[in-house]
């Protein structure tokens, strides 16, 4: 893999990275100066400005619809306006705690993007605030022992003709839970949890799912009332939340929805269905038989 960069206060700007893989990985340095700063339009389908620097000899720019996954080294603390603009196929982005800085526009039409991946403990102060004010759709955080869903959100500009009045309105529970955080930029878990039962109101069982099942596999933090709260959810609504296990393939919730007691004889129907042997056995209560193999030149 190689990349075109530019000095920068504090060590390197990656301006591009070019390669084979739509899953590249931004190394931490280059010709010995730390990548603090991914540049305007990194990933984007536009050129760069003459004159930068490279690295390696590889000529395949990895930008726009080839772009699925991106790791960012521990070092960047920048990321510059429309870094991401149009990775349409862009699915997970991996990153340090590091971050502080963020342009605009910087994920405008990244419609798959799926999950935050933040290298640091749950409580942690990082710049996911910021990385998640600049998305408003569904959103799963992965941090070290806590997973996190917040639901989309929708803002709203209503003009009062007349006066010339604006009114901007805020729906969906999504926008308050990206809130949640403390003055030091830590997630507040307390805060997190206590949105759950106003999210009940109007977000989707599969948002709600995901929220419980999230919070209640890795219950970082987690107090006996919103366990209770999370539990009773996914209880009522066992249909849904076995869906999302089986069709994420998460044996780590489907093992927890188990535990709760819920009727399996449905899901594990489902579960035949969609193929998945090791759900299906986990739903059944049966271990997974491993098919012996015999090397013919032994025998």
């Amino acid at each position: 893999m190689s990349v075109c960069w530019e000095p920068c206060p504090g060590g390197a700007r990656v301006l591009r990275v070019l390669g084979d893989s739509p899953c590249p990985a931004v190394p931490a340095c280059v010709e010995g100066m730390a990548v603090v700063e991914i540049g305007p339009y990194c990933f984007a389908d536009k050129p760069i400005k003459a004159g930068a620097h490279r690295t390696g000899s590889d000529t395949h720019e990895i930008t726009g619809s080839f772009v699925e996954e991106v790791t960012l080294p521990d070092t960047v603390r920048v990321l510059h306006s429309a870094a991401f603009y149009n990775c349409r196929k862009l699915r997970r982005i991996s990153l340090g705690a590091a971050v502080e800085s963020l342009g605009s526009d910087l994920f405008t039409n990244c419609r798959c993007l799926q999950v935050f991946r933040l290298r640091a403990a749950p409580d942690a102060a990082t710049g996911l605030k910021k990385l998640l004010g600049a998305v408003s759709a569904d959103i799963t955080v992965e941090l070290d022992g806590a997973r996190l869903f917040y639901p989309e959100y929708s803002e709203f500009l209503d003009e009062n003709t007349p006066a010339h009045i604006f009114n901007h309105s805020i729906e969906g529970e999504g926008y308050r839970m990206r809130q949640c955080f403390t003055p030091g930029g830590a997630v507040d878990f307390a805060a997190f949890d206590a949105s759950f039962l106003q999210a009940c109101v109007g977000e989707s069982e599969d948002a709600l799912c995901r929220l419980a099942l999230g919070r209640l596999v890795q219950p970082f933090a987690l107090g006996e009332d919103a366990r209770a709260d999370y539990e009773l959810y996914l209880t009522a609504h066992p249909a849904p939340a076995f869906r999302l296990a089986i069709d994420t393939r998460d044996e780590a919730a489907l093992r927890l929805l188990v535990a709760l007691g819920l009727p399996t004889a449905e899901a594990a129907a489902y579960c035949a269905r969609a193929g998945w042997s090791a759900g299906a056995a986990i739903l059944l209560g049966r271990p997974m038989r491993v098919k012996k193999t015999y090397d013919f030149e032994d025998l």
